[in-house]
């Protein structure tokens, strides 16, 4: 089975990916970040960065899909290959920090990966205020995220919002993360658990 925890910057799906994978001893694939030889610059000067960095988190993504899909084990995900494709990649060219040239390259380049991959058998959508984004940021203290701007955070929630309304490709699972602590109160874990278990035995009728 594959798994994936789709949601914005600073909406927990890093801690998410751990903990599941931890309590159902399942295989986790994380988002490269800190060896991430683009995401310094990209914060630091995103026009000219963004197109690299797209790239390089879809060719990352490609490759976890295919070793997901070949390996045999039950793996959960930290972000999917559409949310590159459909709410970075897109919010970047809309701004005006992404040109023409390279957004249709880019979405080229994703069309022929997509059409040789699947998608999750359960997607875990962490939906979440900006408000509440802002204070994660902050708590974690990242010094490349230090510049995120509300309106780009806010971009990225309603492209996430416009995504998950359309979203067909499997089963999709979504938790409020305002309303859920599931890193201190093991209730709201098990709350998320529960649900999970639901949707797992219901693919296994």
């Amino acid at each position: 089975m594959h798994i994936a925890v789709a949601g914005n910057i600073g909406s927990g799906k890093t801690t998410l990916t751990d903990l599941l994978a931890k309590h159902y001893k399942w295989e986790a694939h994380f988002e490269e970040v800190i060896t991430n030889p683009y995401l310094n610059d990209f914060y630091n000067h995103m026009e000219r960065w963004s197109f690299n960095l797209q790239v390089y988190f879809l060719n990352t993504r490609f490759r976890q899909v295919l070793n997901i899909r070949e390996g045999g084990k039950t793996v959960i995900q930290d972000r999917t290959i559409y949310e590159d494709a459909y709410i970075f990649a897109p919010n970047l060219h809309n701004m005006g920090l992404m040109t023409n040239r390279d957004f249709e390259n880019y979405l080229s380049l994703f069309e022929l990966m997509e059409s040789l991959v699947d998608p999750p058998d359960i997607l875990i959508y962490l939906r979440s205020s900006i408000e509440n984004l802002v204070k994660q940021i902050h708590k974690r203290g990242r010094q490349y995220e230090s510049g995120i701007s509300i309106e780009y955070l806010s971009r990225l929630n309603d492209r996430y919002e416009e995504f998950i309304k359309g979203y067909t490709k499997g089963t999709l699972l979504i938790f409020d993360v305002d309303e859920l602590n599931f890193v201190d109160n093991v209730e709201d874990l098990g709350f998320i658990v529960n649900r999970i278990n639901a949707e797992i035995h219901g693919l296994f009728k």
